[in-house]
């Protein structure tokens, strides 16, 4: 096993880097086996991108780490009921089940699970499929929905055996009456009521979207919704499913521990969304709030200096505030994150310092911090130099970008391009602040 780290870990640098993946395969493997992850499966991604799936999975399962998988089976029930001339009927977002359509559904549900197991036994990964035992449930309403069930409780002791027994579980959403009636379960309410159960360190959905997107139709890199729940709820753009989506995530995280989060992304994407700091999908934590501040408070003005002497390694200079005419200060209330915007050129925001601990990093605070600084400043501009670490995510951010040696100045919201000149010399005019010559993640 040391060795298969070792070669998994280059591999996962290639994503990022190294030291991410040491990071993050570190704090996976803290977790009890059990809690690591529940990894929601929609019946297109089994049905679109099954091997892709597989692989991601089986990659997992030989870092040591045993995701819990729950599928569901819409898409291939629907085209079985096409097939089969069977009505397809739905009441608030659930598909009414007829015996006629529970002889249906129950051959396609187990060949889907069937499917997904084969696919991981085919690389080498030992999997059990566990198709019932795990919800009791009751009937919602038979005169409505028919053979529609409510989860009244979750028995973790079939997942809990196959983990023990080196198998990874593969749950479909089928429940039982306490008589041994079968019954359909929506897959969404089947994924929050085993997260409740579980308590895992990670949630993960997996869609053909790959995450959640904006109205641009971009993924949204990370939802902090201390911060940007009702902000989203208000956009004309976030409705019918996105809002529902937020809304069941939102409860979902309100039951879990303060480290939980939830990762939305596509199956070609779990590595790097779970193995790299900049992600591949939407990451969705409570999170912390972002405090602003029109000028650096004397309480928070020892934090600052601290977070940034210590994540930069290196000292600023006693008169290093002097002439930096502040605009505001944005900083996680842990003191982990911080954004420094001082005044630049014809009053735009320049921004001067932007800082985020390695492990703050690891749960999104970095995006969260990011989007509260895009909020504040619908323009603004900065400098790096181009051997940063997160250089590659300053050029995705940047509308516009200019280097010179060693030095990068981004930009975003600059259209004028005189303007735009005079910004990029003021830029690499500026003082560091630091005492001696930087180090590539200088800013």
């Amino acid at each position: 096993m040391p060795e298969l780290r070792r070669i998994v870990i280059e591999l996962l640098g290639q994503l990022g880097s190294s030291r991410e993946a040491r990071q993050y395969l570190k704090q996976f493997s803290r977790v009890e086996e059990s809690r690591f992850a529940v990894v929601k499966v929609g019946g297109a991604v089994m049905r679109d991108d099954l091997e892709e799936l597989a692989a991601a999975l089986a990659f997992l399962h030989r870092l040591g780490l045993t995701p819990i998988v729950l599928h569901g089976a819409g898409p291939q029930l629907d085209e079985a009921m096409h097939e089969a001339g069977v009505p397809v009927e739905k009441r608030e977002g659930l598909r009414v089940t007829t015996e006629e359509v529970m002889a249906v559904a129950r051959p396609v549900i187990y060949r889907s699970n069937a499917s997904l197991v084969d696919a991981l036994e085919a690389r080498g990964v030992r999997a059990r499929g566990i198709q019932h035992g795990v919800f009791n449930a009751s009937l919602v309403d038979p005169e409505k929905l028919g053979l529609v069930g409510e989860i009244a409780s979750v028995e973790l002791e079939p997942v809990q055996s196959a983990i023990s027994g080196g198998a990874l579980p593969v749950v479909a959403c089928l429940g039982e009456s306490p008589s041994g009636q079968v019954m359909n379960i929506n897959a969404d309410i089947a994924a929050r009521e085993l997260v409740w159960a579980v308590k895992p360190h990670k949630v993960i959905f997996l869609t053909g979207t790959g995450g959640l997107l904006d109205h641009r139709g971009r993924i949204i890199s990370a939802i902090s919704l201390v911060n940007d729940y009702e902000h989203l709820l208000a956009q004309d753009w976030v409705h019918s499913g996105m809002r529902l989506k937020l809304k069941q995530i939102r409860d979902m995280l309100e039951q879990l521990p303060g480290d939980a989060s939830v990762s939305i992304t596509s199956a070609g994407k779990l590595t790097r969304e779970l193995f790299t700091h900049t992600g591949a999908g939407t990451l969705i934590r409570r999170g912390e709030r972002i405090e602003h501040y029109d000028r650096i408070p004397e309480k928070r003005l020892d934090d600052l200096v601290s977070l940034l002497q210590s994540s930069f390694g290196r000292k600023l200079r006693p008169d290093w505030l002097q002439h930096r005419r502040v605009s505001a200060l944005l900083m996680a209330e842990s003191g982990r994150a911080a954004a420094l915007l001082v005044e630049g050129l014809d009053g735009l925001p320049y921004l001067d310092k932007f800082v985020v601990t390695p492990e703050a990093q690891g749960e999104g605070l970095g995006a969260a911090l990011w989007q509260a600084v895009r909020q504040h400043c619908p323009a603004l501009y900065w400098r790096a130099r181009s051997a940063n670490p997160i250089a590659s995510w300053y050029f995705q951010q940047a509308h516009a970008t200019c280097r010179r040696g060693e030095w990068v100045v981004y930009s975003i919201g600059i259209t004028d391009q005189q303007r735009h000149a005079r910004l990029i010399d003021d830029a690499f005019d500026r003082d560091s602040g630091w005492m001696e010559e930087g180090e590539p993640n200088e800013q």
